[in-house]
């Protein structure tokens, strides 16, 4: 399918013409690895967060079951389901039956703040292999800065350093579709997370927390 050769291929190159996006593979471990993106757009919290609930808007044709993004739902609520129908076609029958697919599953929505969803996108979804998806808002003057944080654990039949750069770039070009769907600023910021400090294996419950983590932990109070 589109979907896997595109993933596979390392995805499209971001739009050369819009605000720029940081995007890094911030963690790789023998067993998974840590992406994460951060664009700032020109949208309040509220305009990004509806948006956030409406994939078919933004998300790319081209990392879709179907080929088309206008296929794709997600009720922002745990429990919710980012899907995807995938139409059956008339194939010269008097009907066919339509398919559908299941890219993740909402375990947290914190409206305005946070929408974390858990599952294994694209080539992922064929492996043991488990990932949680952590999208963050916070507003800022003139919009809204978004980080995007895919961490990716468990067996899978793919080289880490491979997937996880093809992965960065899918993950980056979603990220993408959402600020140019809203509209971009000027990324001023410096980086969310320092890529200085070397990688390391510990993922252990006892490993000290991201500064991702760090940064936000006010949300969990």
């Amino acid at each position: 399918m589109r979907h896997i050769t595109c993933f596979a291929a390392l995805a499209a190159t971001l739009l050369a013409s819009a605000a720029p996006l940081q995007a890094e593979v911030v963690l790789t471990t023998p067993t998974g690895f840590v992406t994460r993106d951060t664009a700032q757009i020109a949208a309040p919290p509220m305009a990004v967060w509806l948006a956030l609930t409406k994939p078919a808007a933004w998300w790319n044709d081209e990392h879709t079951w179907s080929g088309d993004a206008a296929n794709l739902t997600l009720t922002p609520q745990a429990g919710g389901c980012f899907c995807e129908t995938i139409p059956g076609g008339d194939a010269g029958r008097a009907s066919a039956m339509d398919g559908s697919a299941r890219h993740a599953t909402v375990v947290q929505a914190f409206p305005l703040k946070v929408m974390r969803l858990r599952g294994g996108l694209g080539p992922l979804q064929g492996e043991p292999a488990e990932g949680v998806l952590t999208i963050t808002l916070k507003e800022i003057p003139g919009g809204t800065r978004v980080l995007w944080e895919y961490n990716v654990g468990g067996p899978m039949r793919f080289e880490i350093p491979m997937i996880s750069a093809a992965v960065d770039q899918v993950m980056s070009q979603q990220l993408a579709g959402l600020r140019n769907h809203l509209g971009g600023l000027p990324d001023t910021s410096a980086p969310a997370a320092s890529a200085s400090e070397p990688a390391t294996d510990d993922t252990s419950d006892d490993a000290e927390p991201s500064a991702f983590d760090e940064q936000f932990g006010d949300l969990d109070e």
